[in-house]
């Protein structure tokens, strides 16, 4: 079983001694539509992939897709709503079967605790007229929740996709927190803000309580770069913490605000190089569109608000490239050593899309570039031995180094997709 702390510096995450590179799969919806087969298959192919951590609702899901299951985290009251107040023992030993087999696995979960659609005045509780849980039900439901699950060591994610709108509801939050913190010392805990929020209240950043930072980059196709922005925001907090793109664009996810379009497998691998080499060097989240909402095929997907065009079925959506694209991230941090990787200003492009990082000893350094081009470098690299790395077909090759001064110049390399360049000090 993998109990999960953070590093000295603050940055990544370490097991046993050892990083941890934090590559997470996205299965909001496990608890409440996946069965118990379907579960173990899932399980054993994503372990063949590299996947370490898997993200879950606590909850149901507010936008998950349809299913013929019929588990509830709640008993209803009278008028059809939860009554928060009443776990359902039958749903919570369901889940703890489900993690108790991914734990046996290998994988670490990491649960959320409060979505933001059963917290009031959040984006998510405006669009909907369900009721939201009561301020009271929230300490006993967390504490219920650490004594059946914090034998797992799993990660504690407060907040669902918020956007921390008030003091009302950030007293949900900082409740939630404090709770499973005074329980489950031993646990990681962070939180999952809103796509493209690039803050968090100052108590939340202040509180010894949270233990890593998590943003999303999101599905909105105007706002890719934030793959890259949020992370050098949450890299440069006043309280350093490790910090990863828990939400980046999803494989085949219909662009947001109903737009035509859907995010391809070169785009969700852009996402993570942006990300990881800007600042979010902890690990990365990977989504398909059609396994975090368990989709099958004639069942109804989609609410108010989000606008995504239609899932595949999980059984496609499960076998989408992409997350070998990320499993191929994970192994190159663990072979090259470069897990703590920190941002790097050397790039004389006119862009921001080529992504550069360096160790802390100045032996290691990173760059991705999404698009070929003759590749200038405001800084003298001719110590170092570079490998380059075509991401789409997985091949590596060698890298034409020259120097003009005290700029070093690599040329166009032979690949047709993006690359990612690795350079170790001779």
């Amino acid at each position: 079983m993998i109990q999960l702390s953070i590093a000295e510096n603050k940055r990544y995450f370490m097991n046993e001694g050892n990083p941890f590179f934090y590559l997470a799969d996205t299965v909001w919806s496990a608890f409440t539509n996946i069965t118990l087969e379907e579960w173990a298959y899932y399980l054993d192919y994503r372990k063949s992939q590299g996947f370490n951590v898997l993200q879950i609702n606590m909850l149901r899901q507010w936008d998950a897709s349809g299913s013929d299951l019929n588990y509830e985290p709640f008993a209803y009251a009278e008028d059809g709503s939860y009554n928060f107040y009443m776990l359902s023992e039958e749903y919570f030993t369901r889940a703890e079967t489900m993690i108790e087999m991914a734990v046996n696995r290998g994988f670490v979960p990491a649960l959320v605790l409060l979505w933001c659609n059963y917290i009031p005045d959040t984006w998510a509780a405006k669009l909907r007229e369900e009721k939201k849980m009561p301020l009271g039900a929230v300490e006993p439901y967390v504490r219920y929740v650490a004594d059946r699950f914090s034998k797992f060591y799993p990660i504690y994610i407060i907040s669902g996709d918020t956007d921390f709108p008030s003091e009302r509801a950030n007293q949900y939050y900082r409740l939630a927190l404090h709770t499973i913190k005074q329980h489950s010392p031993q646990c990681l805990t962070t939180l999952h803000i809103q796509g493209r929020l690039a803050s968090l209240p100052e108590e939340f950043i202040n509180d010894p309580h949270l233990d890593f930072y998590m943003y999303q980059s999101g599905h909105n196709s105007q706002f890719q770069p934030t793959a890259y922005t949020l992370a050098l925001d949450f890299c440069n907090k006043p309280v350093t913490r490790p910090v990863l793109n828990s939400e980046p664009c999803y494989e085949q996810m219909g662009y947001s605000r109903k737009v035509y379009g859907r995010f391809s497998r070169a785009d969700v691998r852009k996402a993570a190089w942006q990300s990881l080499l800007s600042g979010a060097s902890a690990g990365i989240t990977y989504g398909a569109h059609g396994i975090w909402s368990w989709h099958r095929k004639g069942k109804k997907f989609g609410v108010t608000g989000e606008g995504f065009d239609s899932p595949y079925d999980w059984q496609s959506a499960l076998k989408f490239e992409g997350a070998w694209d990320y499993g191929l991230a994970k192994w190159l941090f663990g072979i090259y050593g470069i897990t703590d990787m920190q941002p790097w200003n050397i790039v004389l492009k006119n862009t921001e899309e080529i992504r550069a990082a360096v160790s802390a000893d100045y032996t290691k350094v990173a760059i991705y570039v999404p698009i070929n081009t003759v590749l200038k470098l405001n800084v003298d690299l001719s110590e170092y031995d570079f490998t380059v790395i075509d991401l789409e077909n997985r091949r590596f090759g060698t890298a034409s180094i020259s120097m003009q001064e005290q700029i070093t110049i690599i040329g166009m390399h032979d690949f047709e997709a993006d690359v990612l360049l690795i350079g170790i000090r001779k």
